[in-house]
């Protein structure tokens, strides 16, 4: 089972909404939901992606500028359709074109059922070299907010809920989980 909300910081503090991502396709797509939900472009708007005691996201929008991304574990969000938005050829340090994660049969593991998903994976000519355990990204992504890149790449149990603490919006946030 999977959780997403958006966390915009507004002059009035934390706003939190929970979203689905049933329409979002790509990484732009996922950064205009995040600045269409924020009251003012220059917000900072966080997108929170959680896959249940699998993996989660973080994909940082500052008004135009392009967005920042981190994610736990790439190579369990590699085997989620949602978790597959965020990992960029850029964000996994490969040539555009490279289609690993294009091959990979996505049979439902987004709903936390992956028994199979590393058999499934080899066998849709996926290599374990493709997408890296553990985490990517921008791992800085929350230092000018209090979390730094040490205490982020440490959190699992709750993630989500530890960052929205630590940010002040952790009423906030439990208003949408």
């Amino acid at each position: 089972m999977y959780f997403a909300a958006l966390l915009a910081r507004t002059e009035d503090g934390w706003e939190a909404s929970d979203t689905e991502l049933d329409d979002v396709e790509t990484l732009s797509d996922l950064a205009d939901l995040a600045r269409e939900s924020s009251g003012d472009e220059d917000d900072t708007v966080l997108v929170f992606i959680e896959q249940e005691e699998s993996w989660f996201g973080i994909v940082r929008v500052d008004g135009e500028d392009d967005p920042r991304i981190y994610v736990s574990d790439a190579a369990a969000a590699a085997r989620s359709s949602y978790g597959e938005i965020l990992l960029t050829d850029e964000l996994l340090g490969r040539d555009p074109g490279d289609d690993d994660l294009d091959s990979l049969d996505l049979d439902g593991t987004e709903d936390g059922d992956d028994e199979d998903s590393a058999d499934d994976a080899e066998s849709a000519g996926v290599s374990a070299d493709a997408v890296p355990h553990g985490p990517v990204g921008d791992a800085g992504i929350l230092d000018d907010l209090g979390i730094s890149e040490k205490e982020l790449r440490t959190l699992s149990d709750d993630a989500l809920g530890v960052i929205a603490e630590a940010l002040g919006a952790a009423e906030v946030l439990e208003t949408v989980r």
